[in-house]
């Protein structure tokens, strides 16, 4: 049962949100996230389109695809790994702290992919090389979006929560458009080009979008949420230990919430690119442009769906984006095989709108919200980056798989992908609604605030 208020009048932090404070870390939560996004975009789209044959060549063409989605879970394996390491201390150090750290390794992790020998050149230390920085990239990725949605929550002011930390999203939407223009520019070389030294550009380019994140979080200042447990001397020792004494109940939440939208967001992101190329026969030099258009879509879907989630509640909002996600799996394969590519673009644009950020840009105000004060970075990272290697880092190794075995049938991957849906769609009806909730109270294991 849900005991929180939901007036309009609750109190979100202590004191009035300074506008100063609210532009930079909206301008720090989006622009690390691009950089999260686009790092995991450009490696994910190499995994479907070249990896196979520069690190995995000794293989057949399915084996190839299916080991360099292997690699790409890896990074999803990471994300918890990262996320506990980190969480301890977003809690006690600050948010700002874990945002910079986080920023300078996946940054550097991505960078290094672009130096790897290939294996060609050096046999099977390439791949091996490949797996660790992939964990690096995952590691550092762990705690990234959970801090930034953390931070922008609590420096929001009182309805407008939701508008504010879809921003995050937005930033994701923006790393996969500008992954898909480093790899449409990219594509323009000649073959032996593209994979001789064309692929390195892409994955070095991300060094500029390291360095202009970092000038901007250098000016981050922390939310108020935490600067009152600092001022107090109330920061947990053992954020982590908290979470299992007192937030284990929205942790699981969490992660069944997000297990299926982290499913389907990859599926549509990763997977549909290999399957456009090796089953439905399209140009490799599409599907960049494809995924263009489906992030710049899935944007400003994140910032519309975060304002009526401001309007009609979190909860409502939720549900009706993973109804629909239940149902859309069907259809959009149906639509691919057709090979329109006005069928296809829509697809994916519904994909990215709904999937890929517009359920994603409501989870980034309603998951901090479900935690009390002392263990949320903790919470909603832990949620997250579990469900994050059950859903997404899986998921597109799974369908991989599901098309090999069953002789190139969608129809299993249609029922995989909905059943994942399922489970979010079920554990969000058993969620309480939080719009407007006192960020500033502790909160009890059955989710009742409580007096410190």
């Amino acid at each position: 049962m849900d005991t929180t208020p939901t007036a309009r009048s609750a109190p979100s932090t202590p004191g009035s949100a300074d506008p100063g404070a609210v532009r930079r870390a909206a301008w720090a939560g989006l622009v690390g996230t691009t950089l999260e996004q686009y790092d995991f975009v450009i490696y994910g789209t190499a995994s479907a389109l070249i990896f196979s044959k520069l690190f995995f060549p000794n293989i057949s063409p399915a084996a190839g695809i299916l080991a360099s989605f292997s690699a790409y879970a890896v990074g999803f394996a990471a994300r918890p790994l990262g996320g506990l390491f980190f969480s301890r201390f977003g809690d006690r150090l600050g948010r700002k702290w874990v945002l910079v750290a986080t920023l300078l390794l996946m940054g550097g992790s991505t960078l290094a992919i672009g130096l790897l020998p290939t294996y060609g050149q050096v046999g099977l230390l390439a791949p091996i090389l490949l797996v660790a920085c992939r964990f690096f990239q995952g590691f550092g990725a762990g705690a990234e979006q959970s801090g930034g949605a953390t931070l922008l929550t609590e420096t929001a002011r009182t309805g407008r929560r939701g508008r504010l930390a879809s921003l995050v999203m937005t930033g994701a939407a923006l790393g996969t458009a500008l992954g898909a223009v480093a790899w449409i520019l990219v594509q323009l070389l000649p073959d032996e080009a593209l994979m001789s030294w064309g692929w390195r550009l892409v994955f070095l380019s991300s060094l500029l979008v390291t360095i202009a994140a970092m000038v901007i979080r250098r000016k981050l200042t922390e939310s108020p949420v935490f600067q009152e447990l600092k001022d107090q001397h109330a920061q947990p020792r053992k954020p982590v230990g908290e979470i299992f004494r007192h937030g284990k109940r929205p942790m699981f939440l969490v992660l069944f919430m997000n297990v299926g939208v982290s499913a389907q967001s990859y599926t549509y992101q990763v997977f549909m690119a290999s399957y456009l190329v090796s089953s439905v026969g399209v140009d490799a030099a599409f599907v960049p442009k494809v995924l263009l258009v489906g992030a710049l879509c899935g944007g400003v879907a994140a910032v519309g769906f975060g304002v009526l989630s401001d309007r009609f509640g979190r909860k409502p909002v939720y549900s009706a984006i993973l109804g629909a996600l239940v149902l859309l799996p069907g259809p959009s394969f149906i639509a691919l095989n057709t090979g329109s590519p006005v069928a296809i673009v829509v697809t994916i644009i519904l994909g990215f709108v709904l999937a890929g950020q517009g359920a994603v840009g409501v989870q980034m105000s309603y998951f901090p919200e479900l935690f009390g004060n002392r263990y949320r970075y903790a919470g909603v990272t832990l949620g997250r980056e579990f469900s994050s290697v059950l859903g997404g880092g899986v998921a597109p190794l799974i369908c991989a798989a599901l098309i090999s075995a069953f002789a190139g049938s969608w129809i299993p991957v249609a029922i995989y992908m909905m059943a994942m849906m399922l489970i979010s769609l079920v554990a969000t009806r058993l969620a309480p609604e939080t719009r407007d909730r006192d960020l500033t109270e502790p909160r009890d294991a059955t989710d009742r605030p409580v007096t410190p």
